[in-house]
């Protein structure tokens, strides 16, 4: 029991769950509302915002002590959370490749169109900047997001995505061009 209490220490001595526990505290209080809108630019739905989010900072908890560069824990947050974002839009393809497919089954033809509250969101969420930057295909629409929401460099941006510096200009770059080529149709 004694060697279990040691292992559960750091080189200062300190409990290194307490030194999770304020550390992510501290981030928290810090980054919760960027993390939020990050994730919120990507998926487009506030609670499953802050669900990716709330199970970013789960995983940087249980992964505290295995973390070699404490320092870098926010980059890890936002990796953390791209990643998720992903795969909630990853699911999302796939619920409704299966609701189009039960459509397309269905007897009910008046249900093949999108829903009156649906269409209304549609509506309200007339931003043109917005819509274009979500029909960018997924990695420029990332790097967009990252360097012009949340400011980040370009090897923040790298780090935060796990690609290449030269990756996240190529991105940048022609995500811009689509948008503008966008924005230059829609007025």
């Amino acid at each position: 029991m004694r060697g279990l209490a040691m292992a559960e220490r750091d080189a200062r001595g300190r409990d290194t769950r307490w030194a999770a526990d304020e550390a992510l505290s501290e981030m928290y209080a810090v980054h919760w509302h960027s993390l939020v809108r990050l994730a919120w630019l990507l998926l487009h739905n506030q609670q499953v915002a802050e669900e990716v989010v709330q199970d970013a900072f789960v995983s940087m908890h249980s992964r505290w002590n295995g973390l070699a560069e404490p320092d870098k824990a926010l980059a890890y947050l936002r990796r953390c959370v791209v990643n998720g974002s992903r795969s909630v839009l990853r699911h999302r393809a796939v619920e409704q490749r299966h609701l189009s497919t039960e459509l397309t089954y269905s007897t009910h033809d008046h249900l093949a169109g999108p829903s009156a509250e649906e269409q209304a969101l549609e509506r309200t969420e007339g931003d043109a900047l917005l819509v274009s930057l979500a029909d960018l295909p997924r990695r420029q629409r990332e790097v967009l997001t990252l360097r012009y929401y949340l400011d980040l460099s370009e090897s923040q941006i790298a780090d935060a995505l796990d690609i290449s510096p030269g990756s996240v200009k190529a991105h940048a770059h022609r995500g811009l061009a689509a948008l503008r080529e966008a924005m230059k149709e829609t007025s």
